[in-house]
């Protein structure tokens, strides 16, 4: 009877891996929405009321690491977005690299149609935000309203429960990776500071050295974090942003395990055999010897992309993101601020630049025969889908501290919180009416034309 159960779950495993991560990640994504959003809140709070002075003094309250020359001494709010969001852009690079080795990224007729609908609700609100900013002192954060927040769209898509079709989830978690690509190549090319050649030679050298280790089988966390601090301080010296190390470095880590499913089978059942039977020399140095093996290749059998992602993603959704609200997200608002022509820009591009590109996009490739629907989804389902990525959030708050400072900045993030707070409430209510008028057959059947 074990031996059949051990087939059932061989038989099961290959769509159980393939479908694990995402199902892992959706989760742990629905739960970060709400922490995120309380978060949020606090900030906003904090910002209006009388302890507005304390929280602005707070996060400007510089924090030295290091000594005399050899020093890195910013206010804590950098510390945030340049340091510790280091780590969000880790996670990003290892979801890209997940999903282009197992997940939609690798089939090329399902990652256009998304892919597609990316570009253009990346390009239609960047071209909104201009045309409505053009020649104005805040023309230079076009690509604001650029980005979508895959947390809280999430977490919006959780709010109504399994009516939502799988094949609208997986469409719109694609889109948000690839929506995630564009804005790091934005960051690097348009928002990176006078390269310096000889510390982005460094960062090179540093990067050389990471991909060695990986090819000599290197597997020891604490070398890879020694590494990467020193990437992330040679990027921060060249110029460049630093969270782009952070994406690189995830794009480096191994996606393949270094002991097969084969080696752990055999080494778990030789260790079996070996205390079953009690025979090889000294009972405790034996004992010591098998147990750190089995420990090696359990450990090694998972790939270091799976493992990481597995152990920095609530790490990041439910502690840096939250920091990064609270040091972000505390806007001052005041009629001013709210009616300013940026807020607006951003608002609008957010509001309508988003769907209006994702629609337009998506009903180019799909009826040009080029790419496929998200199975399940209506065409109503798919604006409803559209206005909660105008949720820009965490990396449209991100781009507006790289681009714009001072009053703009504040003006800026509040655009970026009333065009995200208007794109949830009215995707939310798209997408619960064109769901309400579908029968669940078609949902299911939907779902299963999209596993095809």
């Amino acid at each position: 009877m074990f031996g059949d159960s051990m087939e059932r779950t061989e038989t099961l495993r290959p769509i159980h891996r393939l479908t694990q991560p995402l199902l892992r990640f959706l989760h742990v994504e629905s739960m970060s929405g709400v922490v995120l959003l309380v978060f949020t809140a606090a900030a906003i709070v904090a910002a209006n009321s009388p302890l507005a002075e304390v929280y602005i003094r707070f996060w400007n309250t510089h924090l030295t690491l290091g000594a005399g020359r050899f020093s890195l001494s910013y206010p804590l709010w950098y510390w945030v977005n340049d340091g510790l969001m280091t780590v969000f852009f880790f996670l990003v690079g290892l979801e890209i690299k997940r999903e282009l080795i197992a997940g939609e990224l690798q089939d090329f007729r399902r990652i256009i149609a998304p892919s597609a609908a990316a570009v253009g609700g990346a390009v239609t609100p960047a071209l909104i935000f201009l045309l409505l900013q053009h020649g104005q002192a805040g023309q230079s954060g076009w690509a604001i309203p650029m980005a979508t927040d895959i947390a809280f769209v999430v977490g919006a898509l959780a709010l109504l429960g399994k009516r939502v079709p799988h094949g609208l989830k997986v469409f719109l978690l694609t889109l948000a990776i690839v929506d995630d690509i564009i804005a790091v190549l934005v960051i690097a090319l348009f928002y990176s500071s006078q390269i310096k050649l000889a510390w982005l030679a460094a960062a090179a050298a540093g990067t050389l050295t990471v991909v060695a280790m990986n090819r000599l089988g290197i597997r020891t966390v604490a070398g890879y974090l020694l590494a990467g601090v020193g990437i992330w301080l040679f990027t921060l010296k060249s110029g460049i942003h630093p969270t782009i190390s952070g994406v690189v470095l995830g794009l480096l880590t191994p996606g393949i395990p270094l002991i097969s499913r084969e080696s752990l089978r055999s080494t778990l059942e030789e260790a079996i055999f070996t205390i079953g039977s009690g025979t090889g020399g000294s009972g405790s140095v034996r004992l010591r010897d098998v147990v750190e093996k089995v420990d090696f290749v359990s450990r090694e059998a998972i790939s270091p992309l799976e493992r990481f992602e597995t152990e920095v993603h609530p790490w990041t959704a439910f502690v840096i993101m939250p920091v990064f609200a609270l040091a972000n997200a505390g806007v001052p608002f005041s009629f001013e601020s709210v009616t300013s022509p940026i807020a607006t820009a951003v608002a609008v591009a957010l509001l309508v630049g988003k769907p209006l590109g994702i629609v337009l996009s998506l009903l180019i490739v799909v009826k040009s025969g080029i790419g496929i629907m998200p199975g399940g989804a209506s065409w109503k389902a798919i604006v409803g889908a559209g206005c909660l990525a105008g949720i820009g959030f965490t990396m449209s708050l991100f781009v507006a501290s790289l681009s714009l400072e001072g009053d703009l900045l504040v003006e800026a993030k509040t655009g970026v919180l009333a065009g995200s707070a208007l794109s949830s409430l009215i995707g939310l209510s798209v997408l619960s009416m064109s769901l309400r008028r579908m029968r669940p057959s078609e949902n299911a059947q939907g779902s299963g034309a999209n596993k095809s």
